[in-house]
């Protein structure tokens, strides 16, 4: 009560004040000039910040302007502003919106004039009719529209290092609920404006701290120094922005949730790379399951942008030029997939409040320099600035405040875009094919079925099912992004420009499920029911007897339930079927895993709980048959200067339950490794060998990641007293012992080209392509090593996904070492020779090989790849015995992003038979 009456008063106050002239804060406007570097850079817009009697500025709170030198806010300093806002304006409202992996906050900062707040949940209601054109009629949507108003989202620091946004965004509500400027007033009355102020808020506090103990008054940027602390989430660094079909990260999982509440009509990423601001587009191929509408949007708003930024005398902003539009896995791609519209921004960054003169003279984008003029670019800024903090932020602002005004001054257009979208997709539902997609519930691995399902009712979409079937109806809102994902994507090769990311993502191919897309509905509807909670799929315990058969099929289950019975059952004796056996007439596959001294609670317990299905029996399995499971000491390597894929690899062993030892060059150092660990995984690191061994430079040593009271974000999810150097080749030494000494090193992409340079995996060598360009794409594989561990339970031919990785073989006389090569065709040199040959007898004259008819099946099965014949035939997959060990090396990534889990059970049959693989 005693809060309302105070909203009131404070109403009838700003009521009172704005009939007079309001007072400009000149104080605040002298420090904006003086941290501005250049009058070109300082819009007159931004100057007109208002002295408000009680809503405190940024300087009245903090002591200190927004973009002042060598000052950037830690989460909690931010969040205590936008709560005096709250508290001091009843035209802010502050919610949480959920907690980070290290039990952080998230919050949404919810602007608008008065009616908007009183009327917020009105408005919410009104833009969930409009996303449903199901519920509401063309008629019926003209009608709300009349009553609605869009919500405009903006969000800043998904990136840590891009440190202007988070602070700008402070300044930037400030001016939304207490200025009556013309653009600022109509923003108000006409746009409810939805902040999200720190995406990544455990990332931002610990490059703030990286920014206060390491980084704050270097000289030159440009000194090789690291710019970035080595870890943001607990789990994933810049890929935070790739996690938006996996919606794995609490990052991702409230950036769904508030976009499920609010149906935002734009929502709009403030990032930091190119100079001076880039406002996307792209340069194209555009999603084919984007409404062509929002690709429209995207024009007519960059370019709107663009426009009034250049019109405020700020050169330098720019469209088109840098990005595709491909890609749907980027977190504020949530809009875009759902009718939406999803943009971003990139300002030009110092990672930190300093000024620097920043040279990118020799920076190109879409093969132009960054500097030229060009029909997108219509005002150049020179190819060398001298760039400060406070320009950031005013680039920034000004954008999104240009953003906002099109929003405010478009508003009827926009809502009926956004209704028109969401009816489009349901009328495609009607009248094209797709009608239908049936996912049986019975196949080789019945959770990753279940946790298909689930993955499309996390994007919205609408599953129903009954006793066989997931079935997903394409008649509704989200047709679009169910047909995208459920379908193969085909990335056109003549594409001008290289694609931003991976172009494929088939969630069927990734999971290893099959899926049967239905051109007409030849099934009882009426029969189905719509899934209101996630599926579970519950193994089942059949027969009778005191032992117990896993039959196996390369289920992602299978090794955290091996962990898991051990822990419940020391004395649990596990083995492996090497080999096709028939047990009480059944046949089981290689692989299969038999439990033997567990009890059948125990059993039933583990079918339930991770989805498997066990045979109970009463007859014995030849010893000669199967091999004993010594479950391995996993250990998963990291470096300090790239830890970006070893955080999604820890993130899948950890939501897989399989326990492992993050460790680091320390522990290659200190040596003894076989004596810890029976199997250590090296995933994909950027560089090269000597990256590899030096690490980070230690003329920047010594470099602390450690937790202390001034640094309280440091020291997680792991620590060092100093980050810089490498294992030496000391460690690489002791890495090589490790196999040697009988443990198995199983290495992602591009570490294996480290081994191979490194000579760990001595008989591989980098094979030259000529026009190879193979980005992120799912491919065919060919089984080459059938009763190999690690293929157990995979057929012959199947799809993994491999972007643009190393590409290694071993000479001809070796090819015994590759388990798996890509495509279905031998190379060259090992088709065979026909005719006579020279010296021999003419009848040992070589017989002409038949030819198929069966036609081989194309390689790629989705996205593009070029000159494919470069990669056909070359190793995917290779074993490679090492002293009393041995090397399992990938070309590829089994454990890409927490995407490809059907490529993934290759990796749990390697640690389930650690200790065979020679």
């Amino acid at each position: 009560m005693n809060k309302i009456l105070s909203f009131i008063w404070i109403f009838l106050v700003i009521s009172i004040a704005d009939l007079k002239a309001q007072q400009i804060d000149q104080d605040y406007v002298q420090k904006i000039k003086e941290f501005t570097t250049d009058d070109k850079f300082l819009p007159a817009s931004l100057l007109d910040i208002v002295d408000h009697p009680t809503v405190p500025s940024p300087l009245k709170h903090f002591g200190h302007i927004i973009g002042t030198e060598g000052i950037v806010h830690r989460t909690s300093e931010i969040y205590g502003y936008y709560q005096k806002l709250a508290e001091t304006s009843p035209l802010v409202h502050m919610q949480e919106m959920g907690l980070t992996e290290e039990g952080r906050k998230f919050y949404l900062i919810v602007i608008g004039n008065q009616e908007s707040m009183d009327r917020l949940e009105h408005y919410k209601g009104q833009l969930a009719k409009l996303a449903d054109a199901r519920k509401t009629s063309p008629e019926q949507a003209e009608a709300i529209i009349l009553d609605s108003k869009p919500v405009y989202y903006v969000s800043a620091g998904m990136h840590a290092t891009e440190m202007g946004a988070p602070e700008m965004l402070m300044e930037l509500a400030y001016r939304l609920a207490t200025s009556e400027a013309g653009d600022i007033k109509a923003i108000r009355e006409n746009v409810i404006t939805v902040i999200n102020p720190v995406s990544e808020p455990d990332g931002w506090d610990k490059q703030v701290d990286w920014y206060f103990r390491h980084t704050k008054g270097r000289e030159k940027f440009d000194d090789g120094f690291p710019r970035s602390a080595p870890y943001w989430g607990k789990y994933v660094f810049h890929d935070n922005n790739r996690d938006g079909l996996q919606v794995s990260q609490e990052i991702t999982k409230s950036i769904f949730k508030g976009f499920f509440e609010f149906h935002p009509t734009v929502m709009l990423d403030l990032h930091e790379s190119v100079p001076l601001l880039y406002i996307s587009t792209g340069t194209g191929p555009y999603n084919d399951f984007v409404d062509p509408i929002t690709q429209s949007e995207w024009q007519v708003m960059a370019n709107h942008d663009v426009a009034e930024v250049s019109a405020q005398g700020m050169p330098g902003a720019f469209t088109w030029a840098f990005y595709d539009g491909w890609w749907p896995g980027y977190g504020i791609w949530v809009a875009n997939n759902h009718n939406s519209n999803g943009r971003f921004y990139e300002t030009y960054g110092n990672a930190g409040a300093d000024t620097y003169l920043r040279d990118y003279s020799t920076s190109r984008f879409a093969g132009d320099l960054a500097s030229s003029k060009e029909w997108y670019r219509p005002y150049p800024a020179s190819p060398l600035v001298y760039w400060s903090f406070r320009n950031n932020i005013n680039y920034t602002q000004v954008g999104v405040i240009a953003s906002l005004y099109y929003a405010a001054t478009n508003s009827q257009l926009l809502l009926r875009n956004f209704y028109k979208k969401g009816f489009n997709s349901l009328e495609k539902g009607k009248n094209e094919g797709p009608k239908a997609f049936i996912i049986a519930k019975e196949q080789r691995d019945p959770a990753m079925v279940a946790y298909l399902a689930n993955q499309l009712r996390v994007q919205g979409i609408e599953v129903h099912e009954n006793e066989e079937a997931f079935v997903i109806l394409s008649e509704q809102p989200y047709r679009n992004l169910a047909v995208s994902l459920l379908t193969p994507q085909a990335y056109p090769k003549e594409a001008k420009y290289p694609p931003y990311d991976a172009i494929a993502w088939t969630l069927p191919y990734l999971y290893g499920v099959e899926v049967e897309a239905k051109e007409d509905i030849d099934f009882d509807v009426s029969a189905l029911r719509l899934m209101v909670s996630d599926a579970v799929y519950k193994g089942k315990l059949a027969g009778e007897g005191n032992t117990y058969v896993l039959p196996y099929h390369a289920q992602n289950t299978v090794l955290p339930a091996l962990y898991w019975i051990k822990g419940q059952n020391r004395n649990a004796e596990i083995s492996v079927l090497t080999g096709s056996t028939v047990v009480s007439g059944d046949t089981l596959p290689a692989g299969s895993i038999v439990f033997r001294r567990i009890n059948a609670n125990q059993a039933s317990q583990m079918a339930q709980d991770f989805g498997l299905d066990f045979r109970a029996i009463s007859t014995s399995i030849p010893a000669d048959q199967q091999k004993a499971v010594n479950l391995p000491r996993v250990a998963i390597y990291h470096t300090w200067y790239n830890t970006q894929d070893e955080g999604w690899s820890r993130y899948t062993f950890d939501q897989r339950g399989i326990p492992y030892t993050s460790i680091d060059k320390d522990f290659l150092k200190a040596g003894a490794l076989k004596s810890k660990f029976d199997v250590i995984i090296l995933p994909r690191v950027r560089g090269n060998a000597k990256n590899f061994v030096n690490g980070v430079d230690k003329k920047f040593g010594p470099m602390p990641y450690t937790k202390t009271a001034e640094f309280p974000s440091h020291g997680f999810p792991a620590s060092t007293s100093d980050m810089t150097g490498g294992p030496g080749f000391g460690g690489i030494e002791n890495l090589r012992k490790f196999v040697e000494e009988g443990g198995l090193l199983i290495s992602f992409d591009n570490t294996s080209a480290i081994l191979a340079e490194l000579g760990i995996a001595s008989e591989l060598s980098p094979v030259n392509t000529s026009g190879l360009f193979h980005p992120g794409s799912i491919v065919r594989a060919k089984v080459r090593k059938t009763d190999h561990p690690v293929l157990y339970g995979y057929p012959e031919t199947f799809p993994i996904f491999r972007g643009n990785g190393p590409l290694l073989q071993t000479d001809k006389y070796n090819r015994d070492l590759m388990l798996v090569q890509y495509g279905h065709q031998p190379l060259k040199d090992e088709v065979p020779f026909e005719g006579q040959i020279l010296g021999l007898p003419e009848d040992m004259k070589t017989e002409k090989a038949e030819k198929s008819e069966e036609k081989t099946p194309p390689y790629v099965v989705a996205g593009m790849v070029r000159n494919e014949q470069e990669i056909v035939g070359h190793g995917s997959v290779f074993n490679l015995p090492v002293g009393r060990g041995s090397v399992l090396a990938f070309t590829f990534d089994p454990l890409h992003r927490y995407l490809n889990h059907h490529d993934a059970p290759m990796v749990w049959n390697a640690l389930i038979n650690w200790d065979r693989l020679k």
